[in-house]
């Protein structure tokens, strides 16, 4: 999931920090807002650093909010691993084959309840399911993509037991008047440690995880089971669901367009989306290197 943000670039640090000592190995980077342009393609010198990063030996993981039905643009990317992180880190898929690997389901209960304590202290909000290999929603949740061929539009209680045998990655929630970081300061205020909650969007759209489930937590468990350290990670980001990765990997870049949230908790900044931030340090640690 993911949009434009709507912040103006932060001019660029006069002394940047160094960059780390030696080659990571692994390259964590988000995509909306983030390694893709404004218009959601992938330029042609992020191409061509993603691609010199992958022959220089280091590993280079998408991390997105984005299901995986909408990794087409970056499915060609991937490398011999063909693996991305979805949804937040709530699942773990093999673009090359169409298989989900892994994932942390939040349970239908636990999210009808979210729903409805979320209504109640926000009347006007509206909800969708995000499954393994679906997309379901209220009659009131906008779409501004357009549909999703073979959804149901119905009420909260009723999407949840749809498609029940698909693990449940995420739950929605869409406010058309809210102010985007206050109905995200509300959520989080209301459900403490019962979910964890997020977004990604310029609009007031949460997204909403099982407790403990974070771009980070699926992150950390992929680098350990390939023998890599966070000191041996560089993650790049621009909004709040970024913060945890940012947080975790030994070397953090928020592209200048990202979140003031972001912009703030992260030392190292790089240029925007739009003017190729990612590529820009890629570039600059092979030619360190």
């Amino acid at each position: 999931m993911g949009g434009v943000t709507p912040f103006p670039p932060s001019p660029l640090p006069s002394v940047p920090p160094p960059l780390p000592p030696a080659l990571p190995r692994l390259i964590a980077t988000d995509l909306d807002g983030t390694l893709l342009r404004d218009d959601r393609t992938v330029s042609d010198r992020t191409v061509a650093a993603l691609a010199a990063a992958e022959k220089a030996g280091i590993d280079v993981f998408f991390v997105t909010g984005r299901p995986s039905r909408w990794m087409d643009v970056v499915a060609e990317h991937t490398a011999g691993h063909g693996i991305v992180i979805c949804a937040n880190g709530a699942g773990v898929y093999d673009l090359r084959h169409d298989r989900l690997l892994s994932c942390d389901p939040l349970d239908a209960p636990d999210a009808a309840r979210i729903a409805h304590a979320l209504r109640a202290a926000v009347p006007g909000t509206s909800f969708a399911v995000e499954r393994s290999y679906s997309f379901h929603r209220e009659a009131g949740y906008a779409t501004p993509w357009g549909g999703v061929p073979d959804s149901l539009i119905a009420p909260i209680d009723a999407l949840l037991t749809h498609d029940a045998d698909q693990p449940l990655l995420k739950l929605l929630a869409r406010h058309e008047n809210a102010d985007p970081d206050e109905f995200l300061a509300t959520a989080l205020e209301l459900l403490g440690g019962q979910a964890e909650v997020t977004r990604s969007s310029s609009a007031a759209l949460l997204e909403i995880s099982r407790a403990g489930v974070t771009k980070a937590t699926t992150l950390a468990r992929c680098c350990a089971e390939r023998g890599i350290t966070a000191a041996e990670v560089v993650a790049f980001g621009d909004m709040p669901n970024d913060l945890a990765m940012l947080a975790w990997a030994g070397t953090s870049y928020a592209v200048a367009n990202a979140h003031p949230a972001v912009l703030a908790a992260t030392a190292r900044h790089t240029a925007t989306n739009q003017d190729d931030g990612v590529a820009r340090v890629i570039e600059a640690l092979l030619e360190r290197g």
